[in-house]
């Protein structure tokens, strides 16, 4: 089946999340993806673990399916002139050195762009080239410096950082969406271009309604634990066995949500018939319901306000989250089809779904290279 990027070549210098994933998004759509890795050390995800697979990082396995790597030392002379003539045959190049360390060994997009006047250069980096340069990128620290840890957690145990490395994510997502952008530029006019993208930027950005109303009104948003500073009731509540989401969005389903715990004067009550008001009520709002939620377990109520059209959803662990994603039908978990019967590694598949070029899932993650291979 052909992808929609069949015949762009894409070498990618980048390590750890953010560039690795924006590639393997990439690559799934058919791109060629090469790595360069250092020879005997590699990635630094390969180290990651536990957990592992077979001796290897899951943490590595899976951010690298549909990629091969070379070995090549950035530091040798005649690596990096072979490199260079693999860059005239590319269509992309992915890096996130800290910023000038590609410039120092002449591969930087201003050393580059006169003699690959369409090559789509992206950098990925912490705290962006100027200023901020000299700051480390890791995901931890955006995390903490963008604010994202201000408005997570319990006001009770202090800031708390997203289970899982989401700017860095957030801002591979980023980076995918620039060269696919830059791509297109290329195809109009045969012009190539410089791609950038932050951490940083990249956590503000994803604060979304918080950082607008911010900018807007000056207010700076705190802890609220798992309740919304817009909306409610938007937050878990407890049952009797475990705690259930509840996300009543509007009049309408706060309607519909006391009608189904048998509490539909709650809807005329001044203090919850608006939105605005419930949120200015949120603790009193939340005990009447709780003293509802709590008389049943977590599974009748979400049979119950599915059936009265309230938005709601138990508290999965990861386990309960892939299977409730197979009763659906999603088939969130897929096999490279290149690979011997029985060895293709486990993937998450890719979320973004297209009907003609669909994603495919050619290849296992590659294996670290030994030595250099130029």
């Amino acid at each position: 089946m052909t992808g929609a990027l069949d015949g762009f070549r894409i070498i990618d210098f980048s390590r750890v999340l953010a560039g690795p994933y924006a590639t393997m998004l990439l690559g799934d759509f058919g791109a060629e993806v090469i790595r360069l890795e250092r020879p005997g050390v590699g990635d630094d995800t390969r180290q990651w673990g536990p957990p592992w697979h077979e001796g290897e990082a899951t943490y590595f396995l899976g951010l690298n399916r549909n990629k091969r790597s070379l070995g090549f030392d950035l530091t040798d002379e005649h690596d990096r002139a072979e490199v260079r003539k693999l860059i005239a045959t590319a269509d992309v190049v992915v890096e996130n050195f800290k910023p000038g360390t590609m410039e120092r060994y002449g591969l930087g997009y201003e050393q580059l762009k006169a003699e690959f006047p369409g090559l789509v250069f992206c950098s990925v980096t912490g705290f962006g080239s100027g200023k901020g340069a000299h700051l480390p990128g890791y995901d931890l620290i955006a995390q903490a410096t963008g604010g994202l840890m201000s408005i997570t957690g319990h006001p009770d145990t202090g800031p708390q950082k997203v289970g899982v490395a989401l700017v860095d994510a957030i801002t591979g997502l980023h980076a995918a969406i620039g060269i696919q952008t830059a791509l297109i530029h290329r195809l109009r006019t045969g012009e190539g271009q410089y791609v950038e993208v932050n951490l940083l930027s990249s956590a503000l950005a994803s604060l979304t309604n918080q950082i607008t109303g911010h900018i807007l009104t000056g207010s700076v948003p705190g802890l609220m634990g798992n309740a919304h500073p817009s909306v409610c009731p938007y937050q878990p509540v407890m049952t009797a066995d475990r705690p259930l989401a509840v996300a009543a969005a509007n009049d309408k389903q706060f309607r519909a949500l006391a009608r189904a715990l048998g509490r539909e004067e709650l809807a005329d009550d001044d203090r919850y018939s608006t939105n605005t008001a419930r949120v200015a009520h949120r603790e009193e709002l939340i005990k009447e319901l709780e003293s509802v939620f709590r008389t049943r377990d977590a599974d009748h109520w979400f049979s119950v306000l599915v059936e009265a059209g309230v938005p709601n959803g138990p508290i999965n662990d990861l386990g309960q989250a892939v299977a409730l994603a197979e009763e659906l039908g999603l088939d969130p978990v897929v096999h490279p089809t290149d690979e011997p019967e029985g060895e293709g590694v486990a993937q998450i598949r890719n979320p973004i779904r297209l009907s003609a070029t669909p994603a495919v899932y050619r290849t296992n993650p590659p294996k670290l290279p030994g030595s250099s291979d130029f």
